[in-house]
């Protein structure tokens, strides 16, 4: 069930910030709300403010970090900066595990990596922002493996669709990471570009 915080910030922001908000139970809710008063036009600042907060909220990255990821792409400005945006995201540890499937949702894939259940390249890794790279191979630790967070896994597996930068083998549940994110074939909930100029005010 999800909490009043996050059920709030999901009205503002959109359904999609959350995993448990994707549901037509949460979609029927909102189409079933009145407003009273007409939605106010929003400035340009206040539409790029939005669109920070969606990515934020999306990734659940704190305010330090992601300025810190910004700040990185602004300094080496170019034509791609978006696209670098992305693939800062979509590289961190925990968004490869929610990717690949092995948690519901990125909160879990999180704990999952803190509490030292992930191994890249055969080494524990337990810092969620943990970038990985290309040729990066990303398995659960051996001792991990009958954890119950783990229960029927290959089943879940079964019916997961993976992005084509991550290679997965499900016989021997390991990730490839065969490529870079690329905005273009990724559904984002957000506007990469009005986040950066966001924090190029």
């Amino acid at each position: 069930m999800i909490n009043k915080p996050k059920y709030k910030t999901a009205r503002r922001l959109g359904a999609n910030i959350f995993d448990k908000t994707q549901t037509q139970k949460f979609a029927g809710k909102e189409a079933n709300r009145k407003t009273e008063k007409r939605p106010r036009p929003k400035s340009d600042y206040g539409t790029q403010m939005l669109e920070k907060q969606k990515a934020k909220m999306t990734y659940g990255v704190s305010e330090r970090m992601f300025a810190k990821y910004v700040k990185s792409i602004l300094e080496k400005a170019g034509a791609n900066s978006p696209e670098k945006l992305i693939s800062i995201l979509e590289s961190r540890l925990d968004n490869v595990i929610y990717r690949i499937g092995f948690a519901p949702t990125r909160q879990a894939s999180r704990q999952m990596v803190s509490h030292g259940h992930i191994k890249v390249n055969g080494l524990k890794i337990t810092i969620p922002s943990y970038a990985v790279s290309i040729g990066d191979l990303i398995t659960i630790r051996e001792s991990s493996v009958k954890k119950g967070i783990f229960t029927n896994l290959e089943e879940k597996l079964k019916t997961q669709t993976y992005p084509s930068w991550l290679a997965f083998d499900i016989k021997k549940n390991e990730c490839k990471v065969q490529g870079a994110p690329r905005l273009a074939v990724l559904e984002t909930n957000f506007d990469p570009a009005a986040v950066l100029n966001f924090y190029s005010r």
